[in-house]
């Protein structure tokens, strides 16, 4: 027997009802905007999403379908449209039989607003106009949206040049290509010592202020660097391939707001603590016992301590075995770093360096802003030694450490296993480096200047004690 096609009811007027677009979501406009907003102040896509109470997988997703990008926009709502509690107010209002005047006349908006409302923003998925307000608010939504489309995605031949500068393949002088080593995309940023995708990789400031000098007289070739980031980032843009962002010079597949970028710092260095805060007798050097330390990384995380005093250069080196357990699974969950450079391995190696120098020698330590320096102001307790860290990104505020690490790298090449150096290995290459005449000591050696330091120090307790 022939089904027959059910046929919808019309209405009074004897319209058929429209079709639905789909299901509504769960969210609104409203919990995007909070979620934008508290991404720009510099928090992670999770508590973003608890922010905006939508669950940690929908921020997720809203953050990588916007590359890191704000995707609706978060200025206030106009009192020009209707908010989403005038339509809870309408919706109730209509339950209870109210008409369109009344409604009207309760909420202050025209009589024309409430019936254009009512007939636009009705649910249909029942087949007939039920006034719901979240579904009217976004079917409101997604009326007010006003697609455009990319300039690249409509100007072939600037899609071409912006693509060629940003991703074409290398070639030598007599015209040969390169096309360096193969690499896979994961959607992720390239991991640390991995091969990178080889391209002309222009910088998209650079192909947008070339465009003028190439193209001068047509102005169709003209677009922002701003465009083009955005062409790669957010989805659905239609212009440019999400994996091309592998050419760009740092590689990341999502854009990082600057506020999260200004929120990266440890939590355990307060201001106190900061470089700024150091005794200037530290900055003169004219006053020993102020040290500067760091690690140097080799293969499989090994690590070496190095601790360096300023005034004199003379270097102690901190032997930092992996701890037992290391590469066994499954781990401890939200255990201690078993590498043996985390906080709690390094803390102690420090301690013990420091434990055989007299308290004068032992005044204050500057480190860089790493993790393993997490557990400072217990080490600060240990030792009486006051603590303080570098400016993020700022290695030369320690310059005595970093030039003392990169003649360490003739004896600890990277790439290489450190944790097989046993501790008479280190005291070897300690002494080595603390025998060397120095030009900053006028040719003396650290040793010899170190020596003098504690010859005063023994000689001024002698002296207190009698």
């Amino acid at each position: 027997m022939e089904s027959k096609k059910r046929i919808r009811p019309a209405d009074r007027a004897g319209r058929l009802p429209m079709q639905s677009p789909g299901r509504p979501p769960v969210w609104r406009r409203e919990h995007k905007q909070l979620f934008w907003k508290a991404i720009s102040r510099g928090l992670s896509s999770e508590e973003a999403a608890t922010v905006a109470s939508v669950s940690p997988a929908v921020g997720g997703r809203w953050f990588r379908e916007g590359g890191g990008m704000a995707t609706v926009s978060t200025a206030r709502h106009s009192g020009r449209y209707l908010s989403f509690g005038e339509r809870e107010e309408i919706a109730l209002l209509r339950a209870q039989a109210c008409d369109v005047r009344e409604i009207a006349r309760r909420l202050g908006r025209a009589s024309s607003t409430i019936s254009r409302e009512l007939r636009r923003n009705a649910a249909t998925r029942s087949g007939a106009f039920q006034y719901r307000a979240t579904t009217a608010q976004w079917h409101a939504d997604r009326r007010a949206q006003r697609p455009k489309k990319a300039k690249l995605a409509t100007n072939r031949a600037l899609r071409q040049y912006v693509q060629e500068r940003l991703a074409g393949t290398l070639k030598t002088p007599n015209g040969t290509n390169v096309p360096g080593p193969k690499t896979r995309w994961k959607g992720r940023r390239h991991g640390p010592r991995q091969d990178r995708k080889w391209a002309v990789a222009w910088s998209p400031e650079q192909i947008s202020n070339r465009l003028p000098v190439d193209f001068p007289d047509d102005a169709s070739m003209r677009i922002s660097h701003e465009a083009i980031y955005q062409a790669l980032y957010v989805q659905g843009r239609g212009a440019l391939r999400r994996e091309l962002v592998a050419c760009l010079r740092t590689g990341r597949a999502l854009r990082v707001p600057r506020a999260r970028t200004q929120g990266r710092g440890k939590s355990f260095v307060r201001p106190e603590v900061m470089i700024g805060e150091r005794p200037a007798e530290a900055d003169d050097r004219a006053v020993p016992g102020h040290w500067e330390g760091d690690l140097i990384l080799g293969l499989d995380s090994s690590a070496i301590g190095t601790l360096v005093e300023r005034s004199t250069r003379f270097t102690i080196l901190m032997r930092l075995p992996r701890m037992d357990g290391h590469g066994e699974l499954p781990r401890t969950k939200h255990g201690p770093a078993l590498a043996g450079h985390g906080a709690e391995a390094v803390r102690d190696a420090i301690a013990a360096a420091m434990a055989a120098l007299p308290a004068q020698l032992c005044r204050s330590l500057t480190w860089d802003q790493g993790a393993e320096m997490a557990q400072h102001a217990q080490l600060r307790v240990d030792t009486g030694l006051a603590i303080y860290f570098c400016d993020p990104h700022s290695p030369w505020q320690r310059g005595t450490n970093e030039n003392t690490n990169g003649l360490l790298r003739q004896y600890f090449p990277k790439g290489t296993d450190l944790s097989r150096h046993s501790t008479d290995d280190l005291v070897a290459v300690a002494a080595a480096l603390n025998k060397r005449p120095r030009k900053t000591l006028g040719w003396q050696t650290p040793a010899e200047a170190f020596r003098g330091h504690l010859l005063v120090d023994q000689k001024d307790t002698v002296a207190t004690t009698d």
